[in-house]
This record gives structure tokens, sequence and C-alpha cells, in this order.
């Protein structure tokens, strides 16, 4: 998976050694598989089913905006 660095990712990379910062994506990683063990069953599906919905939602109130712009064209 790529991952876009940000600015201050860029701007550090010389500063920070490589093993530093591999050893803060492991920790990451880590931390992210820690955090599921915590959360109870369903939690994570039941969340993205809802982020789903709400992009369906803006999705949906995108469509209108533009429906109206074009009927006002």
């Amino acid at each position: 998976m790529s991952v876009k660095k940000t600015n201050s990712e860029k701007k550090f990379k010389h500063e920070i050694p490589e093993e530093a910062r591999d050893h803060y994506r492991k920790a990451r990683q880590e931390m992210r598989e820690a955090a599921k063990l915590l959360l109870p069953e369903g939690f994570l599906e039941h969340r993205r089913t809802a982020r789903k919905e709400m992009m369906l939602a803006v999705r949906s109130m995108l469509d209108a905006a533009i429906q109206k712009m074009e009927e006002k064209a």
C-alpha cells in the first residue's frame, strides 16, 4: 500500500534515522492491532458501515447541489 508523505515527514526525513522511522511504523501497526483486540466484536464492521453511510449521505447532498446548479443554468 502506498502511503503519501506529508511535508513535515519529507522535511525531517534526513534528520530522523531510517531505523527510528521503521521502529515507529512497526509500533504504530502493533498499536492498531492491540486496539482491535480491545474493541467489542462487530465494532469495526459497524464503524465501517456507518462510515459508508456517511459518505453516501455526502454524495447525495452533492448530487442535489449539482442538480440545482444545472437547473438554474
